[in-house]
C-alpha cells in the first residue's frame, strides 16, 4: 500500500516497545488509549497469560472488535515483558493513527522495523500478507455487537475492584463503540477502494486484450463468398 508522508513521524520506540501514534502525539501525552497489534499475524491482543516457563504471553485474535484497549503505560509494559516482544506494535486509538497504520503504509513500516530488530528468519511462516481482503476481514469484525464484552467487563470490575489498571472502564465511554465504527469505516472504505481499483485494472486489461483480438479478426481478408 502507498506510504503517506506523515507515516514515518508516527513510529516511536519507547521502553523496548514499538509504538505507532498519531502524527500530533508527543511523549508527554501519557493518558491516551491504545491497542496491541501482532503485525505479522494480523491479530489484536485480547488478554494475557503465562507460559509453562512463567513468561508473560499475550493472547490475540484476528478481530478488531475483540482487541482489548489498554493505557499506554500498561501496553508498553505488556509488550516489553511478552515472550515475543518483537511481534507487537502499540497502536494509538486515534482516527489519524488508524488511517495511516492500516492504509497509509504504517503496517508495512512497522513490520520492517520489527523484522530488522528480530531477524528475518524469526518471522518465518507467521507473516500474513497485508492484502485488502485480509484487512477487510480484520476490520469488518468491528461491526459485531459489543454488548456482551461490556457486561462481562462490568461484572469483573465489581468482583475485582483492585484490578482497575487491567480492566478498561468501558462504562465511562458508553458512546465508544459507535465512535470506533466511525473510525474504522474510513479504513474499510479505503481498503475496499484499493480492492476495487485492483479489480478495475484487471477488467481493463481483459477489455484491451478483447479489443486487440477483435481488431485482428477485422483485419483478416474477407473470405465469405459473394
Amino acid at each position: 500500500m502507498p506510504d503517506n508522508t506523515l507515516t514515518p513521524d508516527c513510529l516511536h520506540r519507547i521502553g523496548g516497545a514499538q509504538l505507532f501514534m498519531s502524527p500530533t502525539w508527543t511523549p508527554d501525552q501519557k493518558g491516551v488509549k491504545v491497542q496491541i497489534v501482532d503485525v505479522f499475524a494480523l491479530e489484536l491482543a485480547t488478554g494475557y497469560s503465562k507460559d509453562p516457563e512463567g513468561r508473560l504471553l499475550l493472547s490475540s485474535e484476528p478481530s478488531v472488535s475483540s482487541g482489548r484497549t489498554w493505557s499506554l503505560a500498561k501496553a508498553c509494559q505488556l509488550v516489553r515483558n511478552d515472550r515475543r516482544p518483537e511481534r507487537w506494535v502499540v497502536l494509538h486509538r486515534h482516527k489519524k493513527a488508524w488511517g495511516l497504520f492500516w492504509v497509509g503504509g504504517g503496517l508495512d513500516q512497522c513490520r520492517a522495523a520489527l523484522t530488522a530488530a528480530m531477524g528475518i528468519e524469526q518471522t518465518g511462516g507467521a507473516l500474513v500478507p497485508a492484502t485488502p481482503e485480509a484487512l477487510l476481514r480484520l476490520i469488518l469484525t468491528l461491526e459485531e455487537p459489543e454488548v456482551e464484552p461490556v457486561l462481562i467487563t462490568k461484572i469483573k470490575k465489581q468482583k475485582k475492584a483492585a484490578d482497575e489498571e487491567e480492566e478498561e472502564p468501558l462504562n465511562r465511554h458508553q458512546g465508544f463503540p459507535w465512535k470506533a465504527v466511525a473510525i474504522t469505516s474510513a479504513v474499510w472504505l479505503a481498503a475496499l477502494g484499493l480492492l476495487g481499483a485492483s479489480l478495475t485494472s484487471q477488467l481493463q486489461q481483459q477489455d484491451q486484450r478483447l479489443q486487440q483480438l477483435i481488431e485482428r479478426l477485422e483485419a483478416r481478408p474477407n473470405t465469405v463468398k459473394q
